[in-house]
């Protein structure tokens, strides 16, 4: 029973903490601080559980017997009773402190565990092993491991030194109360003033219920143990959301939208209404005084140099982050009051940063839209939209082929293959109203680049539709272009009105262009 309970236990709490992780914003997952809880959350989220269970029971167990026992020498005397469970508590007492010394110094080295995890991976994972190996970085890696391993093992050979100790010394104090007890009663045995019979009895009845009790105490001090473990596991469940704080806020927000938004709510396409973005921790603004205005079946593209927002104008307007100053409407509504269902459902993407999925080419493609997984038809459309068709035809099994090598039979693809499968992926989303591209064809060249975007451009037609690229003749295509620069918009228009300006759009517009002279 309690093996089939600790695999019940380990699969429903590793499902919670996974659950929680799907309820969290993408600000969570940049916060060393969440990396920690997380790390303390899932360290004994298996073991726990199970191990409170078990001494619940046992508690239950030795409590019964101790009753049974306590009655039967309190009938001798209660100094038998009383003594022992007396000098037994300094030992308990002790042991309590020491268990939470011992959380303390876990929690507090929460960091130091996920470098050193850290550390492992590189040391043995396919994405790190032939940079580690080119540059010669795994002595220098396996070094800092081994001081890092080492200064746990100093840490924890102090505690249980200083553990053991004082657990033998204040036990000790039990260990006489007993002995005293046991003597007691065997004097009052030879006085002749209880029959030995009746010793027998005693002193049986004694040292039972003197290890019923030290089971108990002990079932007691690992249940606090437990306790203070188990506060980590909820601590992290207790994490609050965005989402949840939208609907605090339901209200209030919905009325600022019917107010604010008088006048636009029949307009169809997406507005940034002075909008400002500051990363979580961070005083200076990714983006602000952002006021732009996307016509419904408007191809945008955003320009400009690394730092300069592009990514976080995309994050935003998908509802990965919300706005710290000002809103979002996406036809006259506010995002944060757009069910996150609906709004996915109403956009596809590619970000730069894409996942590459070590499953198959059919996963890889279908999880764009994951409520069309069986739909033949509809990944057939995909893998074309995407330019990945000869890409398929060339693998073993086709479409069923594992990609990556961390399982067995898995191929592994190019950079451009994989981006391939991305945009793949992304027009699997044929419901979807807004398309965005991410710096997706990076990895591409020219020529491929250039089909992808062409066919981008017919598949986006009636769309609203944003890329971002650091390519000019990709960007010239698109209806209208931002210059993003320090976080804010400096220009706006067409190629040609852009170019005719003579600003900023224009000079990186020709330091490009003398490249290719």
């Amino acid at each position: 029973v309690r093996g089939l309970l600790g695999a019940r236990l380990s699969v429903d709490i590793n499902v919670q903490i996974l659950s929680k992780a799907l309820t969290l914003d993408p600000r969570h997952f940049e916060d060393p601080q969440f990396y920690d809880q997380l790390t303390r959350a899932r360290r004994e989220a298996s073991s726990r559980p199970l191990a409170m269970v078990t001494d619940v029971l046992q508690l239950g167990q030795s409590v019964l017997m101790l009753l049974g026992y306590i009655g039967l020498l309190w009938s001798f005397s209660p100094l038998a009773v009383l003594v022992p469970v007396l000098a037994a508590l300094p030992a308990a007492a002790g042991e309590m402190r020491f268990s939470k010394v011992a959380f303390r110094l876990r929690n507090w080295r929460a960091p130091e565990t996920r470098r050193l995890n850290y550390l492992e991976y590189v040391l043995a994972s396919d994405e790190h092993a032939k940079e580690v190996k080119v540059l010669g970085l795994g002595p220098v890696l396996l070094d800092r491991y081994r001081t890092l391993g080492e200064s746990f093992y100093r840490e924890d050979r102090s505690l249980a030194v200083r553990r053991a100790g004082w657990g033998a010394l204040l036990s000790l104090l039990g260990t006489l109360a007993f002995y005293g007890c046991y003597l007691f009663i065997v004097g009052l045995a030879a006085a002749g003033r209880i029959t030995l019979g009746e010793m027998t009895l005693y002193v049986v009845a004694f040292q039972r219920g003197q290890q019923a009790f030290q089971s108990s105490l002990s079932g007691v001090g690992g249940l606090y143990e437990h306790d203070l473990y188990m506060s980590n596991l909820f601590e992290y469940l207790a994490i609050p959301t965005s989402a949840q704080a939208a609907l605090a806020s339901m209200g209030t927000t919905a009325a600022a939208t019917d107010v604010g938004a008088a006048g636009v709510q029949a307009e169809r396409g997406i507005r940034f209404d002075g909008v400002g973005f500051a990363y979580p921790g961070q005083d200076k603004f990714a983006l602000r005084g952002i006021n732009l205005f996307i016509p419904a079946g408007q191809s945008l593209a955003l320009v400009g140099h690394n730092g300069a927002g592009k990514t976080t104008f995309i994050k935003l307007l998908s509802g990965l982050y919300q706005p710290t100053e000002g809103r979002i409407l996406l036809d006259g509504q506010d995002l944060r009051t757009l069910p996150e269902e609906v709004l996915q459902r109403r956009i596809g993407v590619v970000f730069q940063d894409f996942n590459q999925y070590q499953f198959s080419v059919r996963e890889n493609i279908a999880f764009g839209s994951v409520e069309h997984l069986a739909d033949e038809p509809r990944i057939e459309r995909a893998v074309q939209r995407g330019g990945a068709e000869e890409i398929v035809r060339g693998l073993p099994s086709g479409l069923e082929t594992m990609l990556g090598r961390w399982f067995q039979k898995g191929v592994e693809l190019s950079g451009g293959q994989w981006q391939r499968v991305a945009l793949a992926r992304a027009f699997m989303r044929e419901q979807a109203d807004i398309l965005i591209l991410d710096e997706p064809t990076a990895a591409l060249d020219a020529e491929a680049e250039h089909q992808v975007f062409q066919r981008f451009a017919e598949l986006s037609a009636g769309r609203t539709a944003l890329l971002i690229s650091h390519r000019f003749p990709t960007v010239r295509m698109a209806d209208r272009i931002v210059v993003l620069e320090g976080g804010g918009i400096v220009e706006q228009g067409s190629h040609d009105e852009l170019l005719a300006a003579g600003g900023r759009y224009a000079s990186l517009f020709a330091l490009q262009a003398k490249g290719y002279l």
